[in-house]
């Protein structure tokens, strides 16, 4: 069944557009400075060489991008709104806050009223690299549907689908194996009316009955549901969730450490009339978190820590995860660009693939931090003893032990000279900087993109045992 998955070439979205951008939210170190006014680095560049390509990356103005500028503009309604909270309290409001506000303000929020994804957006996500990240992911789905004993009916939940990219590629490679798509119910959990909208487009859904406003999606025949949080989606049957570069977007608190012990980071407005980063006078709610969340870190991890980084709404949102997989049976798979450990000081600012300033022009760039995997993996086991955690590993093991290499390779028996080269390309670029077994490529190949700084964890019911690739 995994050869059939792998080498099926007929109903595929062959990408045709050549080499697809290299920037991606994961290129950003985990230390970018918060300052604001950051050093910028030296001007120099990077050439990587692809079969019969050449591409020179230049570093030189991601910190100084040319459109970047503090001189003073008309304010815009979501600065008003975060000054007006400010003032409002008569104080400061944590980073997370701020956070939440510049990604999912209903009016102004960075994802709310447009597509903010490839090449024309801010940042590419791997399924926009290449349809073989998902159909991979369908691969996993299926393994894991398999392993569960097939059941009749399976809740598909994905938790922020973006364009709706990967759930259409997941759909597609797995079209040919009816009794899995049949018994999908597709539950997208996205909070954009605009990318409400695209995914509905792109999952070529047609609306049934105005009156059961059921959805359908032609490219398996399933239905569609869209929701606002997890919690919406209906329990009680086995669940399959896909949490592809969510995690990255939850808000996070910053701490640092200072002579008064342990600060919490917040913003506030300054005489310049300016956000700037100030520190707590006094201990937070959200400390709490903070000292659950060092018990988990080893003694030598806590004496060199100068700054944590912490976010609360990914540990709720994994034991809401957690317990339904617990209950219901199914399991989690969450890939996002993290570490194996705890965060220091990571959110950065992406605006037309450029690094600029957190604090300048709320709501057009994109907020993210790095993913804490321990924080995920101690979340889950505190909330259900009937799950399991497996990993993480690096996305290029995860892609490659499921058999991306031979995809690839069938895929290339069918293609042009164009559609080789974007293909080639866009595999490296998701295994890139990492090995990925069984490959056999070129020598003289300079892998580089997001193979290891993307990681891979699943969460699973523990009677199914452990799904694939992490056995």
């Amino acid at each position: 069944m995994l050869r059939k998955l792998l080498t099926q070439t007929s109903s595929r979205r062959l990408l045709s557009s050549g080499i697809p951008p290299l920037f991606s939210k994961s290129s950003i170190s985990p230390f970018s400075s918060l300052s604001s006014s950051p050093e910028p680095p030296s001007s120099e560049s990077t050439t990587v060489e692809h079969p019969g390509t050449t591409i020179s990356v230049d570093r030189s103005s991601l910190y100084t991008p040319p459109d970047h500028s503090h001189e003073s503009t008309p304010e815009t309604e979501l600065v008003k709104h975060l000054k007006s909270i400010i003032k409002f309290r008569g104080g400061p409001i944590s980073v997370a806050e701020y956070m939440e506000e510049v990604l999912t303000n209903p009016k102004a929020g960075f994802y709310m009223n447009r597509d903010v994804f490839g090449a024309q957006g801010d940042f590419i996500t791997s399924p926009e690299v290449s349809q073989m990240f998902g159909e991979m992911i369908g691969v996993w789905t299926v393994c894991l549907w398999e392993q569960m004993g097939r059941p009749e009916r399976v809740n598909l939940v994905e938790l922020g689908p973006g364009r709706g990219t990967l759930m259409a590629d997941l759909l597609r490679g797995t079209s040919k194996f009816r009794n899995f798509t049949e018994s999908l119910h597709i539950h997208l959990v996205e909070c954009s009316p605009a990318l409400q909208k695209l995914q509905h487009q792109n999952l070529k859904c047609i609306d049934e009955s105005s009156l059961e406003k059921k959805v359908i999606s032609s490219l398996a025949g399933t239905p569609v549901h869209w929701h606002a949080t997890l919690e919406e989606v209906p329990s009680g049957v086995p669940t399959l969730i896909i949490a592809h570069e969510f995690y990255d977007a939850l808000p996070v608190h910053q701490f640092q450490k200072s002579s008064r012990g342990w600060c919490e980071k917040m913003v506030d407005v300054g005489e310049d009339s300016k956000f700037h980063f100030v520190l707590s006078p006094q201990p937070t709610p959200a400390a709490l978190y903070l000292m659950k969340r060092c018990t988990w870190a080893t003694p030598e991890e806590r004496e060199k820590l100068e700054h944590v980084e912490i976010s609360p709404k990914s540990m709720d949102l994994t034991q809401e995860m957690a317990k339904r997989i617990g209950s219901d049976g199914g399991g989690a798979l969450i890939i996002d660009y993290g570490m194996n450990e705890i965060i220091s000081d990571s959110l950065q600012a992406i605006r037309k693939h450029k690094f600029v300033n957190i604090l300048d022009d709320p709501g057009s760039a994109d907020l993210s931090a790095y993913v804490d995997f321990p924080s995920i993996k101690h979340s889950a086991e505190e909330a259900s003893e009937n799950v399991s955690v497996h990993g993480p590993m690096t996305q290029s093991q995860f892609l490659g032990s499921l058999g991306i290499n031979f995809r690839v390779d069938a895929l290339l028996q069918n293609c042009n000279d164009e559609q080789a080269e974007s293909l080639r390309a866009g595999y490296w670029q998701l295994v890139g900087d990492g090995e990925a077994p069984f490959w056999e490529g070129p020598d003289e190949q300079t892998p580089i993109g997001m193979g290891t700084r993307y990681l891979a964890m699943t969460i699973v019911n523990k009677n199914q045992g452990i799904p694939a690739p992490f056995q």
